[in-house]
């Protein structure tokens, strides 16, 4: 549209131009056209719709709007109209008002058409995805975004904030989401595909139309929340009718699927291999491909919601035809291994789930029986048909399963009655040998009621729910089922008692109640032996074997009672300190070695008088045992030997740990860097030594660590084969013998070693010390040097003053270099005091100087007397 331009000249003032009629006439006629076009192009552009039912119509629509009004507007703006609006103003002409109307209506809906195109641009991107998207992971990935984008336009938008504007657009974004699941998902070449490919395409349609809903929910949300934004209340039904019932559609067509699926997977190779008949499951095989045949040739678009009357009789036919075919498939699939109801057994069990099955297709077939027109249909006979086939097979399954439980009970019912109550397992073996030929702890006794009885009483139970007759001994046995079962677990708990009782005895205990086991398999043997499930005394045995096994267990009890005072005393003689050492008392001030080495032998004698009287109390407590197992107190029963001897040597071990832990603790108390006893050094001329030396040290320790070992001669050994201990034997008459631990332990490697290591290395620290005395040895001079003669010998010399001066400088640097040197030096275990050594070595040097000072003393004296003379005779 081109809006022509005056053609008088305008180049005057607006004033000048207003005045001259020629110019008024002129532009009034131009004004009038121009009024005329511009409301013509408005009605035109106003009764204008988008064309095309998607989003993206709506965008082309209000551009083109847009560049319409803008061509026009953008020529209302050239200089010779508003010039010529200007002189009409001026003239008051009757047409500038028409024209300023109109103007002004161009105005606004041009800025109303740039304001939705400019919102509708932040959205174009999603919805050309929406529209041209590859594939529906893309729809899915763009609607969040695109409804984030529609509360934006909704909450920022002048024109799109009102419900006439968003919901058709909404409607429109509704309606190319419905167009995209149509298109892509074609029921006549649908279930010709492969079917995980069809369900997948199905399952993302689904989920594209669901994600529509959802998102706008969730935005709409959003917007209640904020509590400052125009609410959502739209009309729920244009924007979701459509799609929520395609998603409906969708959903029946996966369990169309499925069903299928499930079909071809029950009807292949395996079932062909079951049933040993492939040309039925071939026939079923096509009857399943026929399932489907109706709807890929529906006449109808099953997504349309006026089809949904006829959609909904497809989808009943199709249900009620696959209930036949699944019931039938399911009996198939299951008859070597049917699904059990929850306890119960396997055959009633199997004939429960037959029953089952025939009643769901049953209320199907009366269903049909209620409209006489379906059973009358040939569709009808045909699923008539199949129901009797199906209903006849699983009668003939039930008989079969029902006859040989009842000829199996009747056969093997029987001979599970006569068992034996209780087997005997040696090592995990069942076995009828006598259990006494084999070692008491390898044997156990177990319940011998089969589980095929408990099982035989279930199917009886549940056979005669079911209405079915049973045999009479089964029935029986039924009745007496809670006595059976007190029976058995009686027995099994007697049987845990016993065996828990033997898992608590040792070797040495197993020996000492051999009699006392005997005799309580006696008491069993009836139990494995003579008694069956039939005995009339089953009650009277169990009731024997109770008192018996806690007669048992009350020996075994007191028995460990004295075991556990036995192993405590062991324990405490084994965990007994045999190197306590003396605490400090002032500070640093540390026993010497003499009086540490005998306060730890002073504390160890102690010590071994508690320990002694400890394991002399040890036998008193076998003779109790004695006491409780052979109604003797000898101390030398032949039926405890083994267990004395179990006992003699666990005194042996604990004896044997007492001195390994007691030289490994006193090791690492010398090698660690804490002293425990000090020593001197002292000049004990012509040599620098430790007091006491180092050869002292060494015998008390060797001496310390034999009287560690010599403890164990204070545990006398007992007289073979008994508790008591062995009296001294004289060898000659001053030689007296005494058989105690020592003899053993002493011998033992490890304890030689370690006693072995301690003074090799009590040796080497001795020998670090005497090392370190040897920087000492530089001042030997001092007191290997004769003073008097190497001070009558200096003073013959007559030396110099300044020569003396020298030597008494040197003695005196010596005197405080000593005094300056660190008086304590801690090494591992031993702290040396060189205080005495420092003291001696002053004295001496200091000696040296006193020497000189009489030398230079007397020189000096001579030489004045000389002087006073020389002074008188001039």
């Amino acid at each position: 549209i081109k809006l022509e331009m005056p053609t008088v000249n305008l180049t005057r003032e607006v004033s000048v131009l207003a005045a001259v009629p020629e110019v008024v006439r002129s532009l009034e006629s131009c004004a009038v056209t121009w009024q005329k076009l511009i409301s013509a192009a408005l009605e035109e552009q106003l009764e204008k719709v988008p064309q095309g039912n998607g989003p993206l119509a709506e965008v082309d629509f209000w551009c083109e709007r847009s560049d319409t009004l803008r061509a026009l507007a953008e020529q209302t703006e050239l200089p010779e109209m508003q010039k010529a609006l200007q002189v009409l103003q001026e003239a008051e002409s009757e047409h500038i008002g028409d024209l300023q109307i109109v103007l002004s209506d161009l105005r606004k809906y041009h800025a109303e058409a740039l304001d939705n195109v400019k919102f509708l641009a932040t959205l174009e991107r999603h919805l050309k995805n929406l529209t041209y998207g590859a594939g529906f992971n893309i729809v899915l990935d763009t609607i969040p975004s695109l409804m984030n984008g529609l509360r934006a336009v909704w909450i920022i938008s002048r024109h799109y904030n009102k419900d006439e504007r968003m919901v058709p657009l909404m409607e429109r974004i509704a309606w190319e989401i419905a167009e995209r699941v149509y298109k892509a998902v074609d029921l006549h070449t649908l279930f010709k595909e492969d079917i995980a490919a069809a369900n997948k395409k199905i399952a993302d349609a689904k989920s594209t139309l669901q994600q529509w809903r959802k998102c706008y929910f969730a935005v709409r949300a959003q917007i209640e929340a904020s509590g400052r934004e125009p609410r959502w209340e739209f009309d729920q039904k244009r924007l979701f009718g459509k799609t929520d019932y395609m998603a409906s559609v969708c959903q029946d067509l996966i369990d169309i699927l499925q069903v299928t699926e499930e079909f071809y997977n029950i009807f292949g190779p395996e079932l062909k291999a079951v049933t040993g008949n492939p040309n039925h499951v071939d026939d079923l095989l096509k009857r399943v491909n026929e399932l489907t045949r109706p709807i890929e040739e529906l006449s109808f678009d099953p997504f349309s919601i006026k089809s949904a009357r006829g959609w909904k009789s497809v989808m009943e036919d199709f249900r009620e035809e696959v209930i036949v075919e699944s019931i039938n498939q399911i009996f198939v699939e299951n008859l070597k291994d049917p699904p059990l109801y929850k306890n119960h057994p396997p055959v009633a069990g199997a004939i429960y789930w037959s029953r089952s099955l025939f009643y769901r297709i049953k209320h199907t077939i009366i269903r049909f029986q209620e409209v006489e027109e379906l059973l009358a249909s040939e569709r009808g006979k045909e699923v008539k048909q199949i129901y009797l086939q199906v209903a006849k097979k699983m009668k003939e399954y039930e008989d079969q399963k029902y006859s040989q439980w009842r000829d199996g009970t009747q056969h093997v019912l029987p001979p599970l009655l006569k068992n034996s109550l209780l087997t005997v397992s040696i090592d995990g073996a069942a076995t009828s040998i006598n259990p006494e030929t084999f070692e008491q702890k390898s044997v156990l006794f177990i319940v011998n009621f089969s589980p095929l009885i408990q099982e035989i009483i279930i199917e009886t139970k549940y056979m005669e729910q079911l209405g079915l007759p049973v045999p009479e001994t089964a029935r029986y046995m039924a009745l007496q089922e809670g006595k059976y079962l007190r029976y058995t677990d009686r027995l099994q708990n007697v049987l845990d008692q016993y065996h828990k009782l033997m898992e608590t005895l040792n070797e040495a205990e197993i020996k000492l109640l051999d009699d006392h086991i005997k005799k309580l398999w006696d008491v069993f043997k009836s139990g494995h032996s003579r008694l069956n499930w039939n005995s009339l005394g089953i009650g009277d045995f169990i009731f024997r074997c109770t008192q018996a096994v806690r007669t048992f267990e009350s020996l075994v009890h007191r028995i460990h009672n004295i075991s556990e005072d036995i192993s405590s005393r062991l324990l405490c003689i084994e965990s007994t300190n045999l190197f306590k050492f003396p605490l400090s008392k002032n500070g640093d001030k540390l026993p010497e070695a003499r009086e540490f080495f005998e306060y730890v032998m002073c504390e160890r004698t102690k010590d071994v008088a508690h320990m002694v009287r400890k394991y002399s109390a040890i036998p008193q407590l076998l003779i109790k045992v004695e006491g409780r197992v052979t109604n003797t107190n000898s101390g030398k029963s032949p039926k405890l030997t083994s267990y004395y001897a179990y006992w003699e040597n666990r005194i042996y071990q604990a004896l044997t740990q007492l001195i390994v832990k007691n030289l490994q603790s006193f090791h690492a108390a010398v090698l660690a860097n804490v002293p425990l006893f000090q020593t001197e050094a002292i000049l004990s001329v012509p040599e620098i030594t430790l007091q006491p030396n180092a050869s002292e040290i060494d015998k008390i320790t060797i001496k310390c660590i034999r009287d560690c070992v010599e403890v164990t001669k204070h545990f006398v050994r007992w007289m073979h084969g008994t508790c008591i201990e062995c009296p001294p034997q004289h060898v000659e008459e001053d030689e007296v013998i005494t058989f105690s631990f020592y003899t053993d332990i002493s011998q033992n490697p490890l304890i030689i070693e370690k006693a072995v290591l301690i003074i090799q290395n009590v040796r080497k620290l001795l020998s670090s010390l005497n090392k370190y005395l040897n920087q000492w040895k530089r001042y030997h001079l001092l007191w290997k040097l004769d003073k008097d003669v190497a001070m009558e010998k200096l003073a013959a010399e007559k030396p110099a003053c300044v020569t003396l001066d020298e030597q008494f400088q040197y003695y005196l640097k010596i005197a405080q270099e000593v005094t300056q040197q660190p008086m304590i030096k801690d090494e591992q275990c031993i702290r040396l005091h060189l205080a005495p050594l420092a003291c001696t070595v002053e004295e001496n040097a200091r000696g040296w100087v006193m020497s000189l000072g009489k030398l230079l003393n007397e020189s000096a004296r001579q030489e004045l007397f000389s002087l006073q003379e020389e002074i008188q005779a001039g």
